[in-house]
Formats: structure tokens, sequence, C-alpha cells
């Protein structure tokens, strides 16, 4: 009975909707779910600041462990087509114990982000529409951000279909406003009209290794937590077209796609700007778009605030799927109470996770924002070690759960083992380097001590401990999900045979 716990998947009239959504959808989607304006527009300033010219080849090189580990989702996904992703494929691969900390780290980084995101929705539509009184506000933001959070949620529960319409017009939004933006900025550049130290690019900018030294460590962290989300189209996989191939293809098209993205108003931002003003107001942090939208759009600045708006408007409404289909997934098999299990009978959404997913989002937000602004941020900051730790964890499972299949062919050892653990390896350096950094309470964004330690660090620390107090607890109350055990996929396999 013990060996059916894992393999039992939703009924035909319980489960999520299968074929609700194509591959275009869930692309879309996987694109959203990173944010792309509003993440350009958190980091550019701190990584120039780090690395001067050189921004853009450090987005280049992020790319490269994102690439690796996408190729992880792809075969995994084409192994098992669980929306729960990382806890499902680690759990198969290398026991309940990493399985369900993969989870948990999943969920954990939807409830730190959403609120963020969020309020950087509100307050950049309130800045295009010129309603700066109402953004300066604190209450105001406040409320019509947990206002958003609902409205994206019950979008979220309404059904997937609603969910891929709403996020085809943001993207389609976002992607023109940031295209608009880049052409104006290097037009500018070029014809010498800048109202800013303009440099004109060079492809010498792409070497990531151009600047060199702790500032390197430092910025690759954060243009890993630029392409961080892609993987919800894999989250979706039970609800899209082809489940085996489809997500996995969604995944990795959509770190290409953001490559291409990031690369380019990178370029824009730097050229235009100059590293010396960025680095001067590093600590804008998103709000750099919002500066350099008046000095290079002047009153058509208002296109690249509603880029940002519509950026994080999109990814607050993705950001909860990872973590609603992973509770979703934990529940199924045992891992999390029943009742998140939970399928709308109408809409065929797990209604009850996701608005738990929310209901704890919006209690973070608030909370945090009542400590300080500066605390928020130092949650965000936090994100960087959880996502390292489950992007990591998903490549090392895909090389052990595919093991007996790495020797049969070169094509199957460099895309399905060594490239997946090359992947993990390099976030794990950059794992530790984030725990070494941020263990020094300089190197925070506020420059608070919390027991000696960064802020983001002791939250990284406490939500870590948290996860594992509740999984002991878990296993003591329901220890079905325990008793399953690792397996693997014999030589003889087809399953992989295709690549994406």
């Amino acid at each position: 009975m013990a060996d059916d716990i894992g393999d039992a998947g939703p009924s035909p009239t319980t489960g999520l909707k299968p074929d609700a959504i194509g591959f275009v959808d869930a692309l879309v989607i996987g694109l959203n779910s990173t944010s792309p304006a509003y993440s350009v527009a958190a980091v550019i300033g701190p990584v120039v600041a780090l690395v001067g010219i050189y921004a853009p080849g450090v987005m280049l090189a992020s790319f490269v462990p994102m690439l690796l580990i996408a190729s992880a989702f792809y075969y995994l996904n084409k192994a098992d087509q669980d929306c729960g992703t990382t806890f499902s494929w680690v759990t198969r691969a290398m026991g309940p114990w990493a399985g369900w900390l993969g989870g948990w780290a999943i969920a954990m980084t939807g409830v730190l982000v959403v609120g963020s995101l969020a309020d950087v929705a509100v307050t950049f539509a309130l800045l295009a529409f010129g309603l700066d009184s109402w953004a300066d506000n604190d209450a105001v933001r406040r409320l019509l951000t947990v206002l958003l959070i609902l409205v994206m949620t019950a979008v979220c529960v309404i059904g997937t279909e609603a969910s891929a319409k709403v996020q085809n017009v943001l993207i389609i939004a976002q992607v023109v406003c940031l295209l608009v933006f880049a052409v104006v900025a290097l037009y500018r550049v070029y014809a010498d009209t800048g109202t800013l130290d303009s440099v004109e690019p060079s492809i010498g900018w792409l070497d990531p290794f151009g600047a060199g030294g702790a500032s390197l460590t430092g910025a690759l962290l954060l243009g890993v937590f630029i392409y961080w989300g892609w993987e919800s189209a894999v989250n979706l996989t039970e609800e899209v077209e082809d489940s085996a191939t489809a997500p996995g293809k969604a995944a990795v098209w959509s770190t290409v796609i953001l490559l291409v993205t990031y690369v380019a108003v990178g370029f824009a931002v730097v050229a235009y700007a100059g590293t010396a003003y960025l680095a001067e107001n590093a600590a804008e942090e998103e709000f750099i778009f919002a500066l350099l939208a008046e000095e290079a759009m002047g009153r058509w600045d208002w296109v690249v605030l509603l880029a940002v708006s519509t950026s994080a408007l999109a990814s607050t409404q993705t950001t909860i799927i990872p973590a609603s289909r992973t509770a979703l997934s934990m529940a199924r098999r045992h891992a999390l109470p029943a009742h998140f299990a939970r399928i709308h009978p109408r809409f065929r959404t797990p209604d009850v996770s996701t608005w738990w997913v929310a209901a704890i989002a919006i209690a973070w937000y608030l909370v945090v924002n009542e400590i300080s602004a500066n605390a928020l941020f130092d949650s965000l900051t936090a994100l960087s070690l959880l996502i390292a730790f489950y992007y990591a964890l998903t490549g090392v499972a895909c090389a052990v759960y595919y093991r007996r299949q790495l020797t049969t062919t070169v094509h199957h050892f460099v895309f399905i083992g060594l490239g997946p653990l090359v992947g993990a390896g390099l976030l794990t350096w950059l794992l530790v380097e984030s725990v070494i950094d941020m263990s020094d309470p300089a190197n925070s964004y506020s420059g608070d001590s919390w027991f000696g330690l960064g802020p983001p660090l002791v939250i990284g620390i406490g939500i870590t401990a948290t996860g594992v107090v509740l999984m002991v607890l878990r296993r003591l109350v329901a220890p079905a999900y325990w008793s399953e055990r690792p397996g693997v996929v014999e030589p003889e396999s087809s399953r992989s045979s295709e690549g994406p």
C-alpha cells in the first residue's frame, strides 16, 4: 500500500483540469513568472554598482545555470508529470526528507515575494497615472496591494484558462513597453541627445569576468534572481496539452527568451545612464526605472512605468501558481494535511491551497512592512538562498533518477547528467558564497544586525528551521509519505530519447 502513495494520481473527476492550456500559454506564464521588467529594474542598479559596464555579461553568465537546470526540469517532467515538480521529483529520486524540503522551499518563495510584487504593481500603476500622492501614502498603497493580491488569487482559482488569458495580455504590454524604452534609449545614445553621461555599447560588455573578484559573485547571485520563476510553466504540467514534453519545452524556451530580453535592456540602460549614475542610484532598486523613464522618455515616461507595473502584476498572479500546486501535490501524497489537496468542483483548480498561499503572503507583507521597508527588501534577498537550494536539488535529482541511463548515449550523459550537475554545482557555490556574505550585517540592504548576522540570512535560517520542525511534526502525525522509497529509470526506458 505504501508503494502506491507516490504513484496514485488524481482521479479524472476530482483532479486538475487536463488540457486546459497549450504550449504558448505555458510559455507566457513561465515568462511572466520571472517578471522581466520588474526584475531588470530591481537589479540593474546594484549589478552595475558591483561590476560596472559588465552588467550585460553578468546577465549572460547567470543564464548558464538556469539553462542547465531547465534541462533537468524537462527530463524529470517527462518521467513524472506532477504539478509538485521539485517536490515530487526529488522524493522519487532521493527520498521523502529531501523532497519535503524542496517543496517547502518552493512554497515559501511564493509567500515571500507575492506581497512585494503586488506593492510594486500598485505603486508603478499609480505613478503611471499621475497619482503620486497615493503612491506616497503607505496606508492607501498597502490597502490597494492587499486588494490586488485577492483579485489575482481569485483569477487563479477561477481557472487556468482565465489565468492564461490575463497573462497573454500582460506579457504583450510588458514586452512592447520594454522594447520601446530600449529603442528610444539606444537611439538617444547614438544621436547624442541623452540627458545623462551616455556610453556607446561595446561587445566587450558581454564579458562576465571583466570585473572579477568578490563583486562578481554578488552580481551573479542577483543575476540568478532575475531568471527565477520560469519553472511555473512546469507546475501547470497536469493542465497543459502534451504534458510530457510541452511544459518542459516552455521552461527551456522561456530562459532563452529571457536571456535576449535581459541582455538587450541591460545594454540600453547601461549605455543611456552610464555606470556612475546607476551606481549612485543603486539603492533605489526598482525605482531606478522610474528615474530613467523620465530622463529618457520625457512625457512618455508612463510607458516604462506601465511596463514595470504590468510585469509585477503578471508575476503576482503567476507566482501563486507554483506555491499552490506544490502544496496540492504534497497534500495528495500526505506530506501536508488533506484539505490542501481540495480541488474546486467547478473550476478544477486547487482553491484551498491557493487561498492559503495568498493569506500567508498578505500576512507576511503586512507584518514585515510594519517592521520596516528595509526588512521587506531583506526578506526578498533571502529568496536567493531558497531559489539556489531547490534549483540545485532538482539538478542533482535529475542525475540521480536517470543514473542508469547516463552512460547509454552521449546525449544522455551531457543533457541529463553532466549539465544538471554542473548547474547544481554552480548554484551550490553561489548559495555558499551568499551565506558567507549575508553573515556580515554590513552586506545587508539595511546594514542592520539581527543576532549578529545579516537580516536576510536570519530570515533564510528561520524559514528553513520552521520547515524542518513542520516536517518532523508531520512525520510523527502522518507517516505514510515517509514510507516512499526512491526510484530509478532503467536503461531500457525510452522516456528520455528526445530532447527539448
